[in-house]
């Protein structure tokens, strides 16, 4: 035989089950008391507003990563554009130093200014009677690292290292 406890416990169990919303013109379950007192029926007692926006997980950062970027970064989450930080001239002066067979003079232009995201950049050169070449580099304006510079951007190095918003801006 069953104690009247036990039954209780079993109706709120069931009650917490289904709701408690089996009566016509029912406002809904009630909510905890001293929680939403003065609210309308069906208002949110959550402590978050509904404006807030969710904000994706982050990843940890790899071994090669700084967790928190120096004031001279750009943000890893996504792509901005440079503004002179570095400009395109800067980039070709240091293709130029990584590859020697570039074309003297006027031969190199930029097709697109710099994109940046954290400490990497990403620029796209027209190079005088040939295929656009796509550059990453990675660094300070002032000692811009060559990672990779032809028409496939997308090495091993840069798809295990730069940030992800950078490689979806080189469709890597």
């Amino acid at each position: 035989m069953r104690t009247p406890a036990t039954a209780l416990a079993i109706v709120a169990l069931g009650c917490l089950l289904t709701g408690c919303t089996g009566h016509d013109g029912d406002p809904g379950p009630l909510p905890p008391s001293g929680a939403g007192a003065g609210q309308r029926p069906g208002a949110s007692t959550s402590p978050t507003p509904a404006s807030t926006p969710i904000v994706p997980p982050t990843h940890a950062p790899s071994a090669g990563r700084s967790a928190s970027p120096s004031p001279s970064t750009f943000s890893e989450v996504y792509v901005v554009r440079c503004n002179g930080r570095p400009s395109g001239e800067q980039v070709i002066v240091a293709v130029r130093k990584f590859r020697a067979n570039l074309p003297a003079g006027s031969g190199v232009t930029v097709q697109s200014q710099p994109l940046c995201a954290g400490i990497w950049q990403y620029t796209v050169l027209n190079v005088a009677d040939r295929e656009p070449m796509q550059v990453m580099t990675k660094g300070s304006p002032q000692a811009l690292t060559v990672v990779t510079a032809g028409t496939d951007p997308c090495t091993v190095e840069v798809k295990a290292t730069a940030p992800p918003a950078l490689l979806n801006a080189a469709a890597c």
